[in-house]
């Protein structure tokens, strides 16, 4: 853990502003009220009546904060020529309308729909969304770096990680808090995402549980190769560290629509992870506390809702 403590004393000696912070905990505040208290996703992202218009409402919801925590550095940092990098641009401007992509990606949907019926519909289409979001998410991740990176970085967050230990220990950490979360009500009315599949009418039903966490898991991997790994890694050199707090600020936004404290917790969890993998060079570390907290959630839940009984 010693490691991961020097890599947040540096970045609070070096890139921290009071004023800087206190004005992106602003701007988060009031877009974390709009959406839980006036319905932001759902009312001017989700409810699109057309594909375009839902990846647009997506693609707004997404761009906003990430652009505004990027500007607000020019109020309190005097290094902010990264501005007049093209990459910086191009990057600031693809990066949300990949991911409004991947919320909105549906073209395997009918092929799913022509093979399979009633309840298996059901559960494949839940699998395969996940999967099938995955590849819709890090193609375009990787032809970024192809163009971009290739001749000078490995794919973003592949270096090798050197310690796993600081990483476990902040998953044990973890559980006394997910253990928490399990007691709530808004928690276990989301969590678990298994839950669905005792409702069906499916044969072995411990497989199609077991298949559909896997697909779940899988779906966290595209999420650290995509905030971590391109997001961080690629304007690390752009930026240096000043990417990291915007990062994060999309990284909030993408959980609008679990419960308001895993969305506030969010922030300053790809805080940390940003500030390990600028360090680091690797999603690895970031990837086992971001699985292991998935599957510990799901955990937490099936014994929340079994103590609830």
């Amino acid at each position: 853990m010693s490691a991961i403590f020097k890599y947040l004393q540096e970045f609070y000696q070096k890139e921290c502003k009071l004023y800087y912070f206190l004005a992106v905990l602003l701007l988060l505040g009031v877009y974390i009220y709009l959406n839980y208290w006036h319905a932001l996703e759902i009312r001017f992202a989700a409810s699109g009546k057309t594909k375009w218009g839902k990846f647009f409402g997506y693609y707004l919801l997404y761009l906003i904060p990430f652009a505004a925590a990027f500007f607000l550095q020019l109020l309190f940092y005097k290094d902010c020529d990264y501005y007049r990098n093209c990459w910086f641009w191009i990057i600031l401007l693809l990066a949300p309308a990949f991911f409004s992509f991947r919320i909105n990606f549906d073209f395997h949907q009918q092929a799913i729909k022509n093979t399979w019926t009633g309840d298996a519909q059901i559960f494949w289409m839940r699998c395969l969304n996940l999967v099938f979001r995955v590849f819709a998410l890090l193609i375009p991740v990787f032809i970024v770096w192809l163009i971009k990176d290739r001749d000078n970085l490995p794919f973003y967050g592949t270096a090798a990680l050197k310690n796993v230990t600081p990483y476990l220990i902040m998953l044990l950490i973890m559980i006394p808090l997910i253990a928490l979360a399990s007691t709530q009500k808004d928690f276990l009315q989301l969590y678990p995402k298994a839950g669905f599949i005792g409702q069906l009418d499916l044969p072995a039903k411990k497989w199609h549980y077991i298949f559909y966490e896997l697909c779940y898991g899988f779906d966290f991997v595209s999420i650290e190769f995509f905030f971590r790994g391109f997001l961080i890694l690629s304007l690390v050199k752009i930026c240096g560290p000043h990417c990291i707090v915007p990062v994060a600020c999309f990284y909030c936004t993408i959980h609008f629509g679990k419960p308001l404290g895993e969305a506030i917790s969010s922030f300053w969890g790809g805080l940390l992870l940003g500030i390990i993998s600028y360090n680091t060079q690797s999603i690895w570390g970031g990837l086992i506390v971001h699985l292991g907290i998935a599957w510990l959630m799901e955990a937490g839940s099936w014994l929340g809702l079994l103590f609830k009984k």
